[in-house]
């Protein structure tokens, strides 16, 4: 159904470029969806039309294979080939007939065979249970609360946990923060979205999506014209694809395609197919080879001047397989299946699944093996050690900023975040959320390296928090804060933070600057803030960790000089 010729790929590139180029509500019209998506009558249509929102991927083979496959290596060949021979002459052709050779070559194809059987047989199985406890799930918009049941009053949206395998072209997902894109979508409404798409162009940074097809704000109107057309839809700033991963922002998106239809499905399934020999195997293949050339050379040899000497063909072939039998290792295949076995049950014990037999070779022959050393030194956790004014004091301020600013995010919180938060004690943290609640969130991107909160304090004044590098916080601050008093923030005080900041770096410690800017103004409040609004901050400093165990810190980093003429505090 699925079959990806030429004339397939342009239909399915047409589509994504027409539905790129498409208003929101055009792109809703043009895949047959509605602003509260897909009812369950539709769904189960659509899943008979286009089948699972699954890619190609390599299935265990059954057992009967994988047992014939035990058995299909150029040692036991030669072992099969002499034992036959070993039957005809030993027992069909001797005066007396003599099992003794074909028994022994039989034991020893039979325990080889089966020791790899048996230990993949298991892996597979032991993988493919492994496999069915990762449940992956995506949030579908979806009018119906369940099959047969009416669709909610008001045609309002329901949220719905679904298996990604379930979706179907014309769902509405919603994504967020940390969510793998489930399906190539089409973007239909989005807050600072930026989707990593390294596994599809290779791209390093993030990429930010729109709703829109061009920056016009005419292009939300259902009565706009289309934005110009894209050359590739991998560059189209409307659309995200299977395999990518948001990074930050949040967005709703319409599917358009699923499964192999995709360009990740598409990929997957041209890297199916034959595995790449290992150089056990390439070994195995070359002495094999040897044997069978030296066999090839030597048998006939033997066999005609054994002929011409004895002058009995008969004589002569028997001790012709003889030789043939002699020269080759019987024992071999099982003592090879036998140590490989072995390591495989070793590394079980290390919660180790070894799939395939030949595998083993491979880790043996590693000279260097590189790993992601995330958790094995750091224990995947950094702990809050300091919270410091500009003098490099202890301030509650810049924690209780901080904290409302990590607290708020609805994005991927890091390890800072979870340090912060868990600094704050339980009942200073309800007596602060109680105080300041959020009203709006300007979310991470890489471009910017920080990102803001907006609460709103006892007295109607909105409160923007930015927290982020410490140069970026920098270039967005006018002035900063000193035990209650307000002051210009000049370029010999920056300099003089910085080389602060470069002694707690050299002394292990991740330092995050925090700022923020009180909105008093009733009229400029607002209910959405946007990046624009990260201007004339008014800094507190910053807070540091450490990705390793507490320590004793050190003596405090001496105090920046500066001006201490002041404004009285807004």
């Amino acid at each position: 159904m699925y079959r990806h010729t030429s004339a397939m790929a342009a239909v399915d590139t047409e589509l994504l470029r027409k539905v790129a180029d498409a208003t929101p509500e055009g792109a809703l019209l043009m895949l047959g969806s509605a602003p509260q998506g897909l009812t369950d009558d539709q769904v189960d249509e659509r899943v008979r039309q286009y089948g699972k929102n699954e890619v190609a991927r390599e299935k265990p083979p059954k057992w009967y294979i994988q047992l014939l496959g035990a058995f299909s290596n150029p040692f036991s060949g030669i072992l099969v080939v002499l034992g036959c021979a070993s039957y005809l002459t030993d027992v069909k052709l001797a005066p007396q007939a003599d099992w003794t050779k074909v028994i022994v070559l039989a034991v020893m194809i039979a325990i080889s065979g089966l020791t790899r059987f048996i230990q993949e047989y298991r892996s597979t199985r032991a993988a493919e249970q492994l496999q069915a406890m990762v449940r992956t799930t995506a949030t579908a918009i979806r009018p119906s609360v369940g099959a047969g049941l009416p669709t909610t009053p008001n045609g309002a949206k329901n949220f719905r946990e679904v298996p990604i395998a379930d979706l179907v072209p014309g769902d509405l997902v919603v994504l967020a923060a940390g969510d793998m894109i489930p399906a190539d979508l089409r973007v239909i409404s989005s807050k600072d979205l930026f989707v990593s798409q390294s596994a599809l162009t290779g791209e390093s940074l993030p990429v930010e999506k729109y709703h829109t097809p061009t920056d016009s704000p005419a292009d939300s109107s259902a009565d706009a014209p289309a934005g110009p057309s894209v050359g590739s839809p991998l560059e189209a700033r409307t659309l995200c694809f299977m395999g990518t991963n948001v990074v930050s922002g949040s967005a709703t998106g319409v599917i358009v395609k699923t499964g192999r239809r995709t360009y990740f499905g598409s990929m997957a399934g041209s890297i199916l197919g034959h595995r790449t020999m290992t150089s056990f195997d390439v070994g195995v293949n070359k002495m094999s080879w040897v044997l069978i050339r030296f066999i090839v050379a030597m048998v006939p040899i033997v066999f005609f001047i054994n002929w011409l000497t004895k002058g009995s063909w008969s004589e002569a072939l028997l001790f012709a397989l003889a030789v043939a039998v002699g020269v080759t290792p019987e024992m071999l295949p099982m003592v090879v299946s036998a140590n490989l076995a072995k390591g495989s049950v070793r590394m079980a014990k290390y919660k180790v699944i070894v799939k395939r037999l030949n595998s083993i070779q491979n880790f043996g022959a590693m000279d260097i093996l590189c790993t992601d050393k995330t958790g094995t030194l750091t224990q995947d956790k950094v702990l809050l050690e300091r919270h410091l004014d500009v003098t490099g004091h202890t301030s509650r301020e810049v924690l209780r900023l901080a904290f409302l600013n990590s607290y708020h995010q609805t994005g991927l919180r890091n390890l800072l975040d979870h340090a912060i938060i868990d600094h704050v004690e339980m009942d200073e943290e309800e007596a602060i959320l109680a105080q300041y609640p959020k009203i709006d969130e300007i979310p991470f991107d890489f471009m910017r390296r920080r990102m803001s909160v907006v609460v709103q304090n006892g007295g109607g004044r909105h409160l923007l928090i930015c927290k982020g590098a410490v140069e970026e916080i920098f270039r967005i601050s006018e002035r900063f804060e000193l035990d209650g008093r307000i002051m210009p923030l000049d370029e010999a005080t920056k300099q003089d933070i910085a080389g602060v900041t470069t002694a707690m770096n050299e002394d292990g410690l991740r330092v995050v600057a925090v700022a923020y800017k009180a909105i008093e103004d009733q009229a400029k409040q607002k209910d959405s803030y946007s990046v624009a609004d990260e201007s004339d901050l008014i800094l507190v400093w910053a807070t540091s960790a450490s990705s390793i165990r507490p320590r004793r810190p050190p003596a405090r980093p001496s105090a920046p000089s500066m001006n201490t003429g002041s404004t009285s505090r807004s």
